[in-house]
């Protein structure tokens, strides 16, 4: 598989937050989301078989492992690495764009599904299938940049999330949106939501990697 970095740090985002992670970050994506903080990951990396992958991963003092990207269901090397950490006892997290159907993951893993907004400039890709897909451990994220992404966001929650038990996640973008303006309109609209904030920008800085 096409790796782009694997890095130890603390979860930055979900109800997972702060705990120690180890990141594997898979090379390529198809969406060219305007915000999205990981350019660098959509061409590059390096080839690594499944077996250097764990060797790497297993190197660092935690349980916790989240695969990511790009958008890592896009390289089918991906499930058979999701088994393999499962089945050597780890907590598997998943953070895909939400265009690609969730069906082929593991049930075990933990996903974190991207709601793309309309600021995002990819808003017409998610995969609404993944609704019902979901596992009730999964997450749904929303990362929103303006009042536009806010009101539609919270138009999804009240009417095709409205029957969901799962976390849900507002997510400021980090260099449009205010997190306090975020926060007073979710609390103005009583939205069963979490306002989460990516907390490795902020204790490492918004353009650090390997954090």
């Amino acid at each position: 598989m096409r790796i782009t970095e694997i890095f130890f740090s603390v979860q930055g985002e979900s109800s997972h937050v702060g705990k120690p992670c180890v990141f594997v970050r898979l090379t390529g994506c198809s969406l060219r989301c305007v915000w999205c903080d990981t350019k660098y990951s959509y061409s590059g990396g390096t080839e690594m078989s499944l077996a250097e992958v764990l060797t790497t991963v297993e190197k660092h003092p935690t349980r916790l492992v989240e695969i990511t990207g790009g958008e890592p269901l896009e390289q089918d090397e991906a499930y058979p690495l999701m088994e393999s950490l499962l089945s050597r006892q780890y907590v598997v997290m998943l953070e895909t764009g939400g265009h690609v159907r969730i069906d082929r993951v593991p049930k075990p893993v933990i996903k974190i599904i991207d709601i793309k907004c309309p600021d995002s400039g990819e808003g017409h890709t998610f995969c609404w299938e993944n609704i019902v897909l979901a596992s009730p451990h999964d997450e749904f994220k929303f990362v929103i940049a303006s009042r536009k992404d806010y009101e539609w966001s919270r138009d999804v929650v009240r009417q095709q999330l409205r029957d969901s038990s799962n976390t849900i996640l507002f997510s400021p973008s980090h260099d449009e949106m205010k997190p306090k303006d975020l926060a007073e309109w979710v609390l103005a609209d009583g939205l069963p939501v979490r306002v989460q904030l990516q907390i490795h920008k902020y204790i490492w800085g918004a353009n650090s990697r390997g954090v």
